[in-house]
């Protein structure tokens, strides 16, 4: 059978040949051992009778410029032609051809078109260069009743450098709170970039002129990309799975309570597993490295009584950051080590 198809089909051609014989052309190419040849070239296709001439094709577009039909889609061309009593000289689909062929059919509406929002790449090697903030909803004691909690983070320490509770969400407030907590950190100009998403607050006119103001650059996320600022996002994850986070809170006074509590808490207790089991105070104050040695020099006498007891030699303490990255691109530039660590 091979063979038949093999002596035919210059004159028929493999695949009529494989389908009569009921053949898989891949079971003929297999045994012949040759592999199966790519698309034949294409044979120059005539136009169909009925197709337009070059020249009608251009009386055609000539009609549909003209200055009763120039603003209207070839449906209402071709119906209004009929009912003037003269023959379209093609088919509305025609008609979208010759249009199309000149680059001529498109959206005429004034549709909004967004801008091509940039994915923000910042990096923070130390404290008080990058911070981070958002605004989430504690509910409060009825339905539709909620408290708004503004906090700003500093992506490299994870150390809340402000926070405020309001029963609403106000540019207003955002900028009393971005201008409170730069001066409690003595934040220079050209020295801080300030991270957001892009809620109403965070675009707010005010808090714009705010950091321009403060020397403060300004960044914020792509629309609907959480990932974008992951470091608040992280925190009100804390913030909301606590213990004691209630599902309702009773008042204004009882979610004020629980943020004094939790805030303090959080930076000088809280030890994070990206920051070496430190506490946010300590890496943003500098008390890291210290704390890291005495917790080596803890490690290396429990090895000294009990060396059977660690394997892989002497342990270390977990290694404290370096750098934090919002949205790390894949090739990043050397960091440096911190003080006091050996590389």
């Amino acid at each position: 059978m091979i063979a038949l198809v093999e002596e035919r089909r210059t004159e028929v051609g493999v695949a009529p040949l494989c389908a009569a014989l009921g053949l898989a052309r891949a079971t003929f190419y297999r045994r012949r051992g040759n592999p199966p040849p790519g698309p034949a070239p294409s044979r120059e296709r005539r136009p169909p009778r009925q197709a337009l001439r070059p020249a009608e094709r251009e009386e055609v577009l000539a009609l549909l410029h003209e200055e009763r039909f120039v603003d209207l889609p070839p449906a209402q061309v071709w119906a209004q032609l009929l009912d003037g009593g003269q023959a379209p000289p093609c088919s509305i689909r025609t008609m979208y051809r010759v249009l199309a062929a000149n680059a001529e059919v498109r959206e005429r509406r004034n549709q909004l078109r967004h801008p091509a929002y940039h994915k923000p790449e910042l990096l923070a090697t130390g404290p008080n260069q990058v911070w981070s903030w958002d605004i989430t909803k504690l509910l409060g004691p009825v339905t539709w009743s909620y408290y708004y909690l503004y906090v700003l983070l500093d992506i490299f320490s994870r150390y809340v450098v402000g926070w405020l509770l309001a029963r609403q969400e106000s540019a207003t407030l955002a900028k009393v709170l971005i201008a409170e907590s730069c001066e409690r950190q003595h934040i220079t100009p050209d020295q801080l970039i300030i991270h957001a998403d892009r809620g109403p607050s965070m675009t707010s006119q005010p808090v714009a002129l705010l950091l321009a103001t403060l020397g403060v650059v300004p960044s914020h996320s792509r629309p609907q990309v959480s990932n974008d600022n992951p470091f608040s996002e992280a925190q009100f994850k804390t913030l909301k799975y606590r213990p004691d986070f209630p599902d309702r809170f009773g008042g204004y006074e009882d979610a004020e309570t629980f943020c004094q509590r939790f805030f303090p808490w959080y930076n000088t207790e809280h030890r994070h597993g990206a920051l070496g089991l430190m506490t946010p105070h300590d890496i943003h104050y500098g008390l890291a490295a210290a704390k890291w040695e005495q917790r080596a020099a803890v490690l290396r006498a429990a090895y000294q009584i009990h060396p059977e007891r660690f394997p892989r030699g002497v342990p270390l303490p977990p290694p404290l950051p370096t750098a934090a990255w919002i949205n790390k691109p894949l090739v990043s530039p050397a960091l440096p080590v911190p003080e006091g660590i050996d590389s």
